[in-house]
């Protein structure tokens, strides 16, 4: 080892190209410093002065866990505006504000996992607030403007370094580290790799996360796509980094391998490079690294391989110069500019999706009600930060109008709870008790904030305390204490009002009434146990435990105080949504689209008081909800810290809304498939494929002007096929208009999506002005992915181009005939057919064929399930089938031509899932047919070849 310097060593010279720096200080580790650094605690090497570090600072909508900072809205609001420009400026100042922050608290990194760039295939994923849209095309070009403004704009080092969440297919929590989603070939390349690719291809990506879930078997932290296709995509070294605590669920929860040493080895040469497991504490998986180098399972150069990766990412940022590169000073924190771009992205995001009788904008000088449980809320999520400022609607309003005009009920109900023996629970005086935010000093892991222990415990008495009870749907309700403090329940297990919101990884401020003899008992949610009385005071049973039998006696009705404030407006604004820690949050999926009947109760109640009723929904994902006698309705996600003041200017008119659903609004959960459902082709899901009647669709906003699409000239120029149209503002009021290009197959070959999205433009005009609109899409953008060629092809046809205000309101059209590859058979003879690649399916999953790599096929359940492989050239003829099997059932193979059945399957169960038959048997075929392929049992196939 060298004994300079550590200032006059070559990686800190600012002059040599990134790949000798890190080579020279790669050289200059010990292997046991480099098993410690391919954990997400890195420690510090004192002898070359390289400083500790971490991957993973949260940072979806503004820097998250690490205390105040500037607030935006949720992504899925984000994707709302449908404006890459102004996501990119949030980026920006989202990095600068990291700058900010870690220069006064070293626990803040520069390693941003974010943005999550899942596309929001099903609403009823628990985490749909963190994606951008269900278009994989939207979603990228969202994603690579955020992350470019997280990377910054000089040429070789970068603000901080994004990576891209969740890799692959992953839209559910319900056994998220267990559940493997089943993905044909065409749904993979069309949809789920769509969405990351263009993200990467931009420049702008430091590296991936892999999601908990499976994909086709096998789990993502060893899918062989980390390699190809992710690490094809760009020139880029990118740092994968796993998520927490899935090295160990390899073994724990998915016993896809038998050690931890043989699954962190897997991890590592698929393509892994740091470790996310067991919190702060290195000791555990560095232990697993040496031990897996004892055993021969790595070799000093894949460690090599993955540390180097992190180098590289260390060097961008700037951290090995000796001035900490040209980003160390350029940071900003909650300046006038980042407020202004909160209130702007706000604003954009939200989406008018009705505008009946005139309702709006409201009048000026109009007497309004304000009512909802969300009308004096401003909410956040598991991954925002602390307000430093928050506006409510209930606030927005009364700036805007004066508080004089603007009248409010919350329309909680309201009720005493009196135990069996005739008391009441009681919340005792406490000094002190409304405190700070839970999340004000911020947490590395805020997983580990606990509840208060430092206030009295419920106590019971003649008198009680009267709670507002608010049922947020499923029967999940919290109560609130006069003084705006939520139930609670610590460690200790007694139950407190201690909380200032619900919140935490683990939510314990939610409880259920259940019926029992003729009371309730109350379940905490957070622990499951039931909530007792004793002499100590108020806390939950242990379990199996036996609770207190309540009744409840109720004192207030929510809609009564509703009706009553409606009654005397001339325009009443129910703001109605959900909180972001109830009912869908990462690790819990929803269970319907339905609005919570509790605020089904308050919109009926405030439309019978007052016929001009608009609803504003507030909520992280969409809700099936009839509106057909509410004359307006907006949507926003959850809009951060300017969310109030934004929703009051789109109410007044003091700017027309320009926001588009991000995602299709289905009218009933019926319209559903399963969530792990992920075979959006043949279940017609999102707007693609979904050909019943939306709620409202993909691409859906009004405005309160009126614009006019005219002059469509579509011509193929070169490799592009080029549009244009010109759009005018024909209404009175300066407006954006959202002007969308979509694409369809006329008669393809195989199943293509209704429409899809291939470009669009937000323009802002002036009343009376016109602007031309042009695209270049080009000619590959039309390709599908050939199973039978495994890769993608332009099918030569006629394609239709729509342009319209959304996926349904199609303004014009034109169609043009593209030059591409006719559809030719399969030629089987030579190729064989991966079982995978099939063109239909029923009852059939993909799963994987080894644990390397490689799909195979099987029948869900064990139980039957068909496969159909179209235009099957079996040239001048073949004379026997072989199949690869492996596990216990049977194959039956037909053809289109009626000929008998051929029948094959192992004499008794292979050894293992993974030890395959390789089984044959006569069959004649020649020319083209479409060949059938039934599974029964348990068996796997693999590969199907043919002989003769």
């Amino acid at each position: 080892m060298t004994a300079a310097p550590p200032s006059l060593l070559p990686f800190r010279d600012p002059r040599l190209p990134f790949a000798r720096r890190v080579e020279d200080l790669l050289s200059r580790l010990t292997v046991e410093e480099k098993a410690a650094f391919l954990h997400q605690f890195v420690p510090a090497v004192e002898r070359l002065g390289v400083a500790a570090f971490r991957t993973g600072q949260e940072a979806l909508h503004g820097v998250a866990w690490m205390g105040p900072a500037t607030v935006f809205p949720q992504a899925v609001g984000l994707g709302a505006t449908w404006n890459p420009g102004l996501v990119r400026r949030v980026g920006e100042a989202v990095s600068r504000e990291l700058r900010a922050m870690r220069a006064r608290d070293e626990r803040v990194g520069l390693n941003v996992w974010a943005p999550v760039v899942n596309p929001l295939r099903h609403p009823l994923w628990g985490r749909n607030e963190e994606g951008y849209s269900e278009d994989a095309r939207l979603t990228s070009v969202l994603a690579a403007a955020y992350t470019r403004g997280l990377r910054g704009d000089h040429p070789v080092y970068w603000r901080s370094a994004p990576v891209l969440k969740h890799w692959l297919a992953h839209n559910n929590e319900t056994d998220r580290d267990t559940a493997s989603s089943s993905v044909r070939p065409r749904v993979l390349h069309e949809y789920d790799l769509r969405a990351f690719r263009g993200a990467v291809e931009a420049g702008a990506v430091a590296g991936v996360m892999p999601a908990y879930n499976l994909v086709n078997g096998r789990p993502n932290h060893v899918s062989p796509y980390l390699r190809d296709p992710l690490r094809t995509w760009t020139d880029q070294e990118l740092l994968v980094c796993s998520d927490a605590g899935a090295p160990s669920n390899l073994v724990d929860s998915e016993h896809y391998f038998d050690t931890h040493e043989q699954a962190l080895a897997a991890s590592l040469r698929a393509g892994v490079d740091s470790f996310t497991d067991h919190g702060e504490d290195s000791a555990t998986t560095v232990g697993r690294i040496r031990k897996a180098l004892d055993e021969g399972l790595l070799e000093e150069a894949d460690l090599d391989r993955a540390v180097a990766r992190q180098l590289s990412v260390r060097l961008r940022l700037g951290e090995f110069d000796p001035d900490g590169g040209p980003h160390a000073r350029d940071h900003a924190f909650d300046t006038p500019e980042h407020q202004a771009l909160a209130e702007e992205a706000a604003e954009q995001a939200v989406v008018l999706l009705k505008n009946d009788e005139g309702v709006l904008p409201l009048a000026p000088g109009a007497r309004v009600a304000v009512v909802g449980l969300l009308a004096d809320e401003c909410k956040v999520d598991w991954y925002s930060g602390a307000l430093i400022r928050g506006r409510t609607p209930l606030a927005g309003l009364r700036e805007r109008f004066g508080a004089e005009r603007v009248e409010f009920a919350k329309g909680v109900d309201r009720a005493l709870l009196r135990t069996a023996a005739g008391s009441f629970l009681r919340v005792p005086r406490a000094a002190g008790a409304l405190g700070s935010a839970r999340d004000a000093e911020g947490a590395l892991d805020p997983a580990l904030l606990t509840g208060r222990t430092d206030l009295p415990p419920l106590t019971t008495g003649e008198t009680g305390t009267e709670f507002a009870v608010v049922d947020w749907g499923e029967g999940v309700l919290t109560l609130r204490a006069p003084d705006g403090r939520h139930l609670s329940v610590a460690e200790d297990g007694y139950v407190r009002a201690s909380a200032d919101r619900p919140g935490g990884w683990v939510v314990q401020e939610t409880f259920r009434l259940e019926p029992h003899e003729d009371g309730h008992l109350l379940r905490h949610l957070g622990t499951g146990r039931y909530v007792t009385v004793g002499a100590d005071g108020v806390r939950v049973a242990e379990d199996g435990g036996a609770g207190e039998v309540f009744r409840t006696v109720r004192t207030a009705r929510g809609e009564e105080a509703v009706a009553a404030v409606a009654a005397g407006a001339d325009v009443v604004v129910v703001v109605a949504g959900n909180d972001p820690h109830i009912n869908g949050r990462e690790t819990e999926d929803r269970g319907t689209l339905l609005l919570p009947a509790h605020q089904e109760r308050l919109l009926r109640a405030a439309r019978a008081a007052n016929p001009r009723t608009v609803l504003a929904l507030v909520s992280s994902y969409p809700y099936a909800v009839d509106v057909e006698d509410v004359p307006a309705v907006l949507w926003s996600a959850h809009g951060g810290q300017a969310a109030g003041t934004a929703l009051a200017r789109v109410l007044a008119g003091d700017v027309s809304p320009s926001g588009r659903l991000p995602q299709t609004w289905y009218a009933d959960d019926a319209d559903l498939p399963s969530l792990l459902d992920y075979d959006l082709i043949a279940s017609r899901q999102t707007y693609l494929y979904f050909e019943g009647r939306p709620l409202f669709p993909f691409g859906h906003g009004l405005s309160y002007a009126a614009f006019a699409y005219r002059d469509l000239s579509v011509r193929i120029e070169g490799d592009a096929v080029r549009v244009s149209f010109s759009l005018t503002n024909v209404g009175g009021v300066a407006a954006a208009e959202v002007a969308q290009l979509y694409v369809r197959a006329v008669a393809p070959s195989v199943p293509r999506p209704r429409r899809e999205l291939v470009a669009h433009r937000r323009a802002v005009l002036e009343p009376g002005r016109t602007s031309v609109v042009s695209f270049d899409v080009p000619r590959a953008q039309l390709a599908f992915w050939d199973v039978a060629l495994d890769r993608p092809r332009v099918e030569a046809g006629a394609y239709e181009f729509l342009v319209g205000a959304s996926s349904e309101d199609v303004r014009l059209r034109a169609t043009v005939t593209v030059d591409g590859e006719p559809a030719v058979p399969r030629p089987v003879p030579e190729r064989g057919i991966d079982a995978a690649s099939f063109d239909e399916q029923s009852g059939v999953e993909i799963v994987d064929r080894t644990k390397v790599d490689g799909d195979a096929v099987t029948p869900v359940g064990g139980e039957r399930g068909e496969l159909l492989y179209r235009s099957c050239d079996f040239g001048s003829g073949v004379t026997g089938v072989v199949v690869e099997v492996s596990g216990a059932g049977s194959v039956e193979l037909f053809l289109g031509d009626g000929s008998p059945a051929v029948r094959l399957g192992p004499e008794g169960p292979t050894a293992g899932p993974y030890d395959y038959a390789v089984l044959s048997a006569p069959l004649a075929a020649r020319g083209v047919h479409d060949l059938r392929v039934r599974l029964r049992g348990a068996l796997r196939l693999a590969r199907i070849g043919f002989t003769g």
